[in-house]
C-alpha cells in the first residue's frame, strides 16, 4: 500500500470517486458550501488530497485544506465543516500564511472498512501537516453511530463513553486510538437546503407536512417547510484535535 495525492494519479479519480462515494448519505454531498468551494479547494490545496492505493486500487480517501487557528477552541471556524472550507479558501486568497490542517474528510471502500485504513489515510495527512510546518491537526468529525440517536444532541453524545474509558462511536474511536481529543461541537457544520421534492429524491421519502423529520443518515433532523416548499438540514459535528505527529 502506498500513499499518494488524488493530483499526482489523476487516472484514479473516477474510481475513487465511485469507490468511496457510498460511504456517505446523498444529502450530504448536496451542500452548497461545498458545491461552491470544490474548485477552489482542489486547486489551493492538492497536497492535503490523498488516497490510500494498492495495485492501483484506490482503498481509501482522505482531504483536508489549511488555515489559520490559534488553538483555543472557541476561535474555531464557525459553521465545522463549511466553516473550514469557507475560512481556507478565504485565507489562501488573502495571503494569510496558515498554521493549522483541518481534515474535511476520509472514506474507506464498503469492503475494506475495519481494517485500520482509515488510519492510514489521516496519519498520512498528519505527516504532510508536520513536513509543511503546520503546528496543529483538528477534523469536525461525523460520528457515523450519532445517526442512531438524531435526537440526542451533540453535547450529550460527545460524553457517551465505554468502559475503557473510549467513546461508544467507532468513527470517535478510530480519531482517539491515533491520540486526538474531544474539543467539542461544531453546530451547523453541514448545511444542506433544498426543494421538497429534491429532499423526497435524496431520502426516499414522503414528507407530506411541515414539521421536522428523522432521515435514514442523518445525525440531526430535517426542517421540512411545506408552504416555502424547501427542506433545511443542519448538521452538527464534533471538533477533535489531533496531534501533529504520531504519539507513542
Amino acid at each position: 500500500m502506498e500513499i499518494v495525492s488524488n493530483a499526482s494519479r489523476p487516472d484514479l479519480q473516477g474510481a475513487a470517486q465511485a469507490a468511496l462515494r457510498d460511504g456517505w448519505p446523498p444529502f450530504v454531498l448536496r451542500g452548497q458550501v461545498p458545491a461552491t468551494h470544490r474548485a477552489a479547494v482542489a486547486e489551493y490545496f492538492p497536497r492535503y488530497d490523498v488516497l490510500l492505493v494498492e495495485d492501483d486500487l484506490v482503498l481509501a480517501r482522505a482531504t483536508a485544506v489549511a488555515l489559520r487557528w490559534d488553538g483555543e477552541p472557541s476561535t474555531l471556524p464557525d459553521g465545522g465543516y463549511d466553516g473550514a472550507l469557507v475560512a481556507a479558501v478565504a485565507g489562501h486568497e488573502s495571503g494569510v500564511v496558515p498554521d493549522t490542517l483541518c481534515v474535511v474528510a476520509a472514506t474507506v471502500r464498503a469492503d475494506r472498512i475495519g481494517g485500520g485504513l482509515a488510519g492510514r489515510v489521516l496519519t498520512g495527512l498528519r505527516e504532510r501537516a508536520a513536513e509543511d510546518g503546520l503546528a496543529r491537526v483538528v477534523v469536525p468529525v461525523r460520528p457515523t453511530s450519532k445517526a442512531d440517536h438524531p435526537l440526542t444532541s451533540m453535547d450529550e453524545f460527545q460524553r457517551w463513553t465505554r468502559e475503557d474509558g473510549l467513546h461508544v462511536d467507532p468513527w470517535i474511536r478510530t480519531h482517539q486510538r491515533l491520540g486526538a481529543t474531544i474539543l467539542g461541537p461544531a453546530p451547523r457544520s453541514m448545511v444542506v437546503t433544498g426543494t421538497v421534492a429534491e429532499w423526497e429524491r435524496w431520502t426516499g421519502m414522503a414528507f407530506p407536512h411541515s414539521g421536522r423529520y428523522v432521515v435514514a443518515g442523518g445525525l440531526d433532523l430535517v426542517e421540512i417547510d411545506r408552504e416555502r416548499e424547501q427542506g433545511v438540514y443542519e448538521e452538527t459535528n464534533l471538533w477533535m484535535r489531533h496531534p501533529v505527529r504520531a504519539t507513542s
